[in-house]
């Protein structure tokens, strides 16, 4: 899996780099087929940090989530809960369509 992580108006710190890196290394676990995440951060708002995470699966999937706080810390964790989420819930999906052909249902 591949990590692009790309800022705007901010500095990226080592501390910064490896909460981040801290962070995407996880999501393999909700979803094995994920490629590559970028990770962009912006400080350009006043008082807030944005921070997006373009998550890229197989089979063309994407999976974009936006987080917005006053830390560049708590930005990264508000939008990875986010992608933990769909990365779950995409997960299901493919689970629970495995399954119905055996509900005796043609």
């Amino acid at each position: 899996m591949q990590v692009r992580i790309t800022s705007k108006h901010i500095d990226v710190t080592n501390d910064i780099r490896e909460h981040v890196i801290d962070k995407i290394e996880k999501m393999p676990k909700y979803l094995s087929s994920i490629k590559e995440i970028e990770v962009v951060l912006d400080g350009k708002q006043r008082g807030k940090v944005n921070v997006e995470m373009i998550a890229r699966a197989r089979h063309r999937k994407v999976f974009v989530v936006k987080g917005a706080d006053k830390t560049v810390l708590s930005s990264v964790d508000q939008a990875s809960h986010k992608l933990e989420r769909q990365l779950m819930k995409e997960k299901a999906k493919k689970r629970d369509n495995k399954h119905k052909r055996g509900m005796g249902l043609t």
